[in-house]
């Protein structure tokens, strides 16, 4: 008899859950599953990115350090960094874009975005904690880091053409 009742319970709740109600809250809460994506270390956006290289298509998902404060924080402090991760620095307008390795204990490559959205520059396997600057060759739109070495793999150069 307890079986028959919990089992009934259970029909009586699957069909509340089907609910014109239910189906409304739901609806609801779509376009909480439809936010953007957020790195569970830093906890900024993660957005997908291309570098085109020579009609090759290379995809990344990075971190989008769209703030002050993310921009000054960077990958400092952060000890690993997956094949196809990286951060990138977007500016409000081109300017000469210049970084350093304070507190970063990783090597990257600093890719320098032009406005048109071409790679400037590559500082490829920087120093770990390095205060010295490494900059941009021209106004900048955007600054790309990637794991030290990932640039030279995946022969990426100046020139390719960086989408986001």
């Amino acid at each position: 008899m307890v079986r028959y009742i919990l089992a009934g319970a259970g029909l009586a709740l699957a069909l509340a859950a089907c609910s014109p109600g239910q189906s409304a809250n739901a609806s609801a809460q779509a376009p909480a599953a439809a936010q953007a994506a957020r790195h569970p270390v830093s906890g900024l956006e993660v957005i997908d990115l291309t570098i085109d290289r020579g009609g090759r298509r290379l995809p990344f998902r990075v971190e989008v350090a769209d703030t002050p404060e993310a921009q000054a924080r960077g990958l400092m402090f952060r000890t690993a960094l997956g094949d196809n991760e990286g951060m990138i620095f977007p500016s409000d307008a081109p300017e000469p874009r210049s970084f350093w390795m304070k507190n970063t204990p990783l090597s990257l490559d600093i890719i320098f975005i032009g406005p048109d959205g071409r790679i400037l520059n590559i500082a490829a396997n920087t120093v770990p904690y390095s205060l010295d600057s490494v900059q941009s060759k021209g106004a900048a739109s955007a600054v790309l880091e990637l794991r030290a070495g990932r640039a030279a793999a995946l022969g990426i150069v100046a020139g390719d053409k960086v989408s986001y």
